[in-house]
């Protein structure tokens, strides 16, 4: 199955983009932290907005248009369009200061899709977005690929309808700059993701800088990889302790550093 092969791959509002920009200016090490969710379950959602909003943080969800419709659901063994949220809720957590980005029309395999097919899929997908979130502008979105899996001649187009994209790539990637349009991702699965994850920040704290974007899903027993609550709680909490660590969404992380440069 394609999730298999995804195995190893290998809050930032105002005053962490401040912050971030200080301590790029001065020299100082700086390791963005991007815990990017996928799906749009609704228990596990909801309860990982709370925890980060626990610590003042702005949590990163990643939601199909229309994979909770009985007309277009989600076919995976991992998800069940009765687990999943909408654009009420989507609109809620928004309100709450939280991201929620694209992730396909209704979770499709893009990649196995002829072009054109694939790029109907992907602006009807923006058109949902625009219509059914608030103040949402496909300009300053990130688009995740469903499952990572892009092509090129997707990743070619795609600039041209988004901010950038996020796709099967290294986990650690550079700190933005205004050219940054490829987002790369890894994470871990089926089983639970947390070795893999502490692994993953180990390895981007062993570095003078980075941006390591982790694809995680649900919570507890849901989703593909998922971590515990309790984990997530005492994670966050010890990023927050490290001087050099910003968590941050991902487009926002493209909007307040981007610009950022090391001296």
């Amino acid at each position: 199955m394609k999730r298999m092969e995804f195995l190893k791959l290998s809050g930032g509002l105002a005053m962490a983009a401040a912050a971030g920009k200080s301590s790029a200016q001065e020299g100082k090490k700086l390791h963005l932290v991007s815990l990017s969710f996928d799906d749009g379950f609704k228990k596990s959602f909801i309860r990982t907005a709370e925890i980060y909003e626990k610590f003042g943080l702005s949590g990163c969800f990643n939601v199909t248009a229309a994979g909770n419709r009985p007309e277009s659901p989600i076919v995976d063994d991992y998800v069940s369009p009765g687990q999943l949220g909408d654009f009420a809720l989507w609109n809620e957590l928004q309100a709450r200061g939280h991201e929620i980005m694209p992730h396909g029309h209704h979770h499709e395999h893009l990649d196995r899709l002829p072009d054109e097919e694939a790029r109907k899929l992907i602006d009807s997908c923006l058109e949902i977005f625009a219509a059914g979130l608030k103040g949402w502008e496909a300009k300053r979105a990130v688009f995740n690929f469903p499952y990572n899996d892009a092509t090129p001649l997707l990743e070619a187009w795609l600039p041209s309808r988004v901010r950038a994209y996020r796709c099967h790539g290294e986990m650690i990637n550079p700190l933005p700059h205004p050219g940054t349009t490829k987002i790369g991702t890894g994470g871990f699965g089926p089983g639970n993701a947390e070795e893999d994850l502490d692994q993953a920040i180990a390895d981007l704290l062993s570095l003078d800088s980075g941006w390591l974007v982790y694809n995680l899903h649900g919570l507890d027993e849901e989703g593909w990889g998922p971590i515990r609550a309790t984990y997530l709680e005492k994670l966050l909490a010890r990023l927050r302790t490290i001087d050099s660590v910003r968590i941050v969404p991902t487009a926002r992380a493209l909007a307040q550093y981007a610009g950022v440069k090391k001296s």
